[in-house]
């Protein structure tokens, strides 16, 4: 067992998610565990914590042996290990010593687009107190051989399997997804009460359901949608997912008062921030940790990542823009420029074929087209400091560590290797040499070779 927030000697009350992250990513064709995979910049782990954060008072996590890096995302969350992967009953029971003594919730790491709303509508119903035992069903397009909801009276008689089931209960449309939230005590119950008699001899979830019936216990369903409770085991049904999330990330991006003009060619990761009034164009990419404030435009084919954009700034196309990087409030990068760890003061300009790498330029200051700062010696990484109202003529070599006093002037095809003045202008470049006639006699020459 590994605990990131509660000691085992802790006693966890009102409701607990468990949430069953064991699995391999056997049909991902991966080394890594499945749910570390990410979807918006995110893993599926991540996504599903997200959406319980708030609703329930503890989070426990079951790992697989081994997945330090799960465990890691899980944080400060507490995690157990499921030893030896026996099924999703006892998975679910490795984590019994947690359940405290409100509602338990199972959910399931490669389920991660369940939504907040959907797991509040689960809470609300186990709420209402008819029902001891409340799970997730949905609908899917294609039913296919998902066990099917077997209901009398508004209530679940049972969940058949498909291999089990008959004719009539395979036309069944509503199916199982394998959320359910119980009371504790009888959830630990019926759990020690699933066996291993099947094909697998595996102790499985779902047998809970009969377990409960038997004891006398309602049990309850609630529809969500399908694209909520689609669950990941392959790479297809990777791509599948990122696509239900994107579009979910553009509508609310627009929804928030952000213009994208073509949504469809516009990828987020999961935390994006847009302010109301941002323009996107299309064919623009949001990694991790960007946050954009109002009025500023993102042109065409740029890509963003760990970044802030100030107000009424503009950007791109073809910008890319790299983590630690702050553009200041009306501040300018255009086409083919990157900026990796650079403060952009307010109103400054990088507008064309650029790399300033680890650098700050003050307000007013523009860095003409093919400047680039020399920051890597091989080694270690040095700051270029450029001050505020300076010029930096095109074709310019930076060369770190230096600094550009405020107002200075730096010539166009210059190589800076010293710091420069305030208000100084600099020239670091070769003397140009005139040698008259000299080119009518070089094609001469030429020519007369070539006879």
């Amino acid at each position: 067992m590994t605990g990131f927030a509660c000691a085992a000697t802790d006693k966890l009350m009102t409701d607990t998610a468990i949430i069953l992250a064991a699995g391999l990513g056997t049909r991902m064709k991966s080394a890594r565990p499945k749910a570390s995979h990410a979807i918006a910049g995110r893993s599926m782990l991540q996504h599903l914590i997200a959406s319980c954060q708030g609703l329930f008072d503890h989070i426990v996590v079951v790992v697989g042996p081994g997945m330090a890096e799960l465990e890691a995302q899980a944080a400060p969350h507490l995690c157990v290990v499921q030893q030896d992967r026996l099924g999703t009953a006892h998975a679910a029971l490795q984590a019994a010593a947690y359940f405290g003594d409100g509602r338990v919730s199972v959910l399931y790491a490669d389920n991660p687009l369940i939504s907040r709303q959907t797991i509040a509508r689960l809470q609300a119903r186990a709420a209402v107190g008819d029902a001891d035992l409340v799970l997730l069903a949905m609908r899917p397009p294609e039913p296919g051989k998902y066990g099917r909801v077997v209901e009398q009276d508004g209530y679940v008689e049972r969940i058949v399997e498909w291999a089990d089931a008959r004719p009539e209960e395979r036309a069944i449309g509503l199916c199982n997804a394998g959320v359910l939230s119980a009371p504790a005590a009888a959830f630990r119950r019926w759990l020690q009460a699933v066996g291993a008699e099947n094909a697998k001899g595996e102790y499985y979830l779902t047998d809970v359901v009969e377990i409960a019936r038997r004891d006398g216990v309602r049990v309850a369903a609630i529809e969500a949608p399908f694209d909520e409770l689609r669950g990941i085991n392959s790479r297809a049904e990777l791509a599948a997912a990122e696509a239900v999330m994107q579009t979910r990330l553009r509508l609310a991006a627009m929804e928030g008062g952000a213009t994208l003009i073509a949504p469809e060619t516009v990828f987020f990761a999961a935390d994006t921030v847009l302010a109301p009034d941002v323009v996107v164009e299309p064919h623009v990419v949001f990694g991790p940790g960007v946050t954009v404030e109002s009025d500023a435009v993102i042109r065409a084919f740029s890509h963003l990542e760990g970044v802030h954009v100030g107000a009424r700034a503009i950007i791109g196309p073809y910008a890319r823009l790299r983590p630690g990087t702050d553009v200041g409030a009306g501040a300018h990068v255009g086409n083919f420029v990157e900026l990796k760890a650079v403060q952009l003061g307010a109103g400054a300009k990088a507008n064309h074929l650029s790399y300033l790498g680890d650098a700050s330029v003050g307000a007013g200051s523009n860095i003409g087209a093919g400047t680039i700062t020399c920051n890597y010696d091989g080694f270690v990484k040095t700051r270029t400091n450029i001050g505020a109202g300076c010029f930096v003529g095109s074709d310019s070599v930076l060369v770190a560590p230096v600094s550009i006093g405020d107002g200075a002037f730096v010539a166009a095809g210059s190589v800076i290797t010293r710091d420069v003045a305030a208000d100084a202008m600099a020239f670091g470049r070769a003397r140009q040499e005139e040698m008259p006639g000299r080119a009518a006699e070089f094609r001469a020459a030429r020519k007369k070779g070539q006879t």
